[in-house]
């Protein structure tokens, strides 16, 4: 590094811990860059709110540049990260090449099928806006083709979904189709009956949350059969096609499947030429840094840490911006001349899940609420941890809006349905 220069912090990834790694680098006499593959941030617990009608795109993503557009040592470059060249410090954009002095990895992770990648097809995942607006648009078009269809058994199959995964996305996304299809779309068809539509969730372990305590599992199963969920244990997927779903005898025909059952890593870990585990995430140490490569720091989604005790930590929210934010203090604590020495320690503030309108569990360090009171904490959690005044307030009122009429204002089918309906018949035909 030129000593005359100010110290170049590159950022890969502006989901929460790049965001947090970022912010926390304000007032420093740094020069931040930012990349990322996309110009938006997004809030991706709310993810399946968009995939079921009850948010619009545009309240849970909000674009970097707008949200650094403050920060004046902070610049945003929209690229695809190909490669890191370690040796020459760059990060490598195709033909653009970005130096750095100290690099900050947070890129995050995808959906993963356990070697069966093929799935993808027929049980798409949601981990992106576009991932969002297709699963809206497979779920309302199901009900449209429901409508028209005049045979019972395919009437049948377009009305039943399934999700599959019982952490916290599949759960909220089961409840979520439930409340749409038995309150929200219950009046407006003439010729099927919302209500009847079948909601499978499917979880291999022997119970759903398997993070939160067993009490506040079994409270969230009954929460969600009471929306009609059918909820289905202890037996792992087998198949997926355009038909549906199989569990070893057992086939379900269902042309909406959603996968919500695990996730890959992004290539950090192979960028870098470090150890990885099953996942794809890259082993690191408690100071977060890369092995052999002290100006290296691997964060969030895409970074296996253990805490205190020996556990992983958990690919969530609060790990990555505590992490990002731990970053920028060692990078800030070495180009003062007083090295940071402490190893990270991420602070567990609890767990929250919702299952549906007026129910949620939540886990503060054994404090537990459900019901009612841990629905409205994690209304109040989720709005305050969205960026941006504008969508904080957009939110709120549509959730109170919701509330009261049981109205989903978001229900829009947008691309070709001919050439989606097409795609959909030529799949099922060939399975």
């Amino acid at each position: 590094m030129n000593a005359t220069a100010r110290p170049r912090v590159v950022i890969i990834g502006a989901g929460f811990g790049g965001l947090a790694a970022a912010k926390a680098l304000k007032n420093a006499p740094v020069d931040v860059t930012i990349i990322d593959r996309r110009n938006h941030h997004l809030f991706q617990p709310l993810l399946y709110q968009v995939a079921t009608a009850g948010l619009a795109p545009n309240q849970i993503a909000t674009p970097i540049r707008a949200i650094v557009r403050h920060q004046k040592n902070a610049t945003v470059e929209l690229g695809t990260v190909e490669a890191i060249d370690t040796a020459k410090r760059e990060v490598i954009l195709g033909e653009r090449h970005v130096a750095y002095d100290y690099l900050i990895i947070a890129t995050g992770a995808r959906h993963a099928y356990f070697g069966h990648d093929d799935w993808e097809q027929y049980a798409p995942g949601l981990k992106t806006l576009e991932d969002a607006t297709e699963q809206r648009k497979r779920i309302l078009l199901a009900f449209e083709r429901a409508e028209l269809e005049p045979d019972a058994k395919e009437r049948e199959a377009l009305t039943t979904f399934v999700v599959i995964g019982g952490g916290p996305t599949g759960v909220e996304t089961a409840g979520a189709i439930a409340e749409l299809a038995k309150k929200a779309l219950a009046r407006d068809y003439r010729r099927i009956d919302p209500k009847s539509a079948r909601i499978i969730l499917l979880e291999a372990a022997p119970r759903i949350l398997t993070s939160f305590p067993e009490e506040l599992s079994a409270n969230a199963q009954r929460a969600l059969e009471g929306l009609g969920v059918e909820v289905r244990l202890g037996k792992a997927v087998t198949h997926v096609d355009a038909t549906g779903v199989t569990l070893g005898d057992e086939h379900i025909a269902s042309r909406t499947v959603i996968w919500a059952a695990g996730v890959q890593s992004s290539p950090a870990a192979r960028w870098l030429n470090i150890p990885a585990d099953r996942a794809g995430r890259a082993i690191i140490g408690g100071n977060l840094r890369a092995p052999g490569h002290d100006n290296i720091f691997v964060i969030g989604d895409c970074a296996a840490v253990n805490d205190a005790s020996g556990k992983q930590l958990p690919g969530v929210a609060p790990v990555a911006k505590q992490q990002g934010v731990y970053a920028a203090r060692v990078i800030k604590a070495l180009f003062e001349g007083d090295p940071l020495t402490e190893p990270f320690a991420y602070i567990d503030y609890g767990n929250l899940a919702t299952v549906g309108r007026k129910a949620a569990v939540a886990d503060f360090r054994g404090f537990r609420l459900t019901g009612f009171i841990g629905w409205l904490l994690w209304c109040a959690a989720h709005i305050y941890y969205l960026i941006g005044f504008k969508n904080r307030i957009a939110v709120a009122l549509d959730w109170t809006w919701s509330y009261l009429t049981f109205d989903r204002g978001a229900r829009l089918i947008t691309g070709d349905i001919e050439d989606e309906h097409t795609a959909q018949t030529a799949k099922r035909d060939a399975a």
